[in-house]
């Protein structure tokens, strides 16, 4: 164990190398906040890895949407058996090679980054010595701070707490974006596909897939959850999820925009 903990804290001092060096390339444009802007540049190197992966999910959403109308025929088949048509229903995504759930990698993927900036400043030392980042800001907010310590040194309008008013008009702002979107894409749905139970459809309309029909029903929500993450977590790992956050909008608008009728299994996870 002793082994497994010295690699883990070799890693991360290398990691916090790395995030001190990006900052130490952006001092002279940033100044004080270079550092967070090192976090906003790894976290825009870490969406363009992903990138393949969200691509292939959209193309995994174009799949599904051409398996509507055999789903359709399914449903006029097995429309009596729920369980049986559940089953046929994943058995054709089997057969064609299509999951149903693709679209939560690229959301998965990127966990072990936003994990690594978490504990990086969450933690006052780093290896055998003291971690320096904990000090560097955004603006007047350290880095290594969360919302409470905003707001226990100067409130909600104080200097550090401006900064988190500003991320959460960012967040509030892709959020009612995401949920706009999402109940637009899946109104569009609904029209073309009337007996897709999966996105809307009649009451007695089965789900494509088991539970999905649920989380369905939450997802244009899903995104104002973010805020409550930006408001608990240290705000180096807050800036990198408002980063990621906004990067999936955007991208999702590009790669979805000629499927008005397509939901994304993660449309709402950063």
């Amino acid at each position: 164990m002793s082994a497994i903990s010295s690699l883990f804290a070799t890693f991360m001092s290398a990691f916090a190398s790395l995030v001190e060096g990006l900052a130490e390339l952006l001092g002279p444009l940033f100044h004080d906040s270079a550092t967070a802007a090192a976090i906003v540049l790894f976290t825009a190197f870490v969406r363009l890895l992903v990138h393949p992966l969200s691509r292939a999910s959209a193309r995994g959403q174009r799949a599904r949407a051409a398996l509507q109308p055999r789903i359709a025929e399914l449903r006029k088949k097995h429309g009596k058996n729920p369980e049986k048509l559940q089953k046929a229903v994943l058995e054709l995504h089997a057969a064609e090679k299509v999951s149903p759930l693709s679209g939560c990698l690229p959301s998965l993927f990127q966990l072990p980054a936003f994990f690594l900036l978490y504990h990086l400043f969450s933690n006052s030392r780093i290896g055998d010595e003291a971690n320096s980042l904990l000090a560097h800001k955004l603006f007047a907010a350290p880095l290594g701070d969360r919302w409470a310590d905003a707001l226990g040194d100067g409130g909600v309008f104080g200097a550090q707490g401006l900064v988190y008013v500003g991320l959460f008009v960012i967040v509030a702002a892709v959020a009612t974006f995401n949920y706009r979107r999402t109940k637009r894409m899946m109104a569009a749905g609904a029209a073309a596909n009337p007996a897709a139970g999966a996105f809307g459809g009649g009451q007695d309309a089965q789900p494509q897939v088991p539970g999905l029909g649920a989380i369905t029903k939450v997802m244009p929500l899903m995104s104002f959850f973010t805020l409550l993450t930006v408001a608990f977590v240290p705000l180096a790992a807050a800036l990198y999820v408002v980063t990621s956050t906004t990067w999936s909008a955007v991208e999702r608008a590009v790669l979805y925009r000629d499927m008005p009728g397509a939901v994304p299994a993660a449309a709402v996870m950063g």
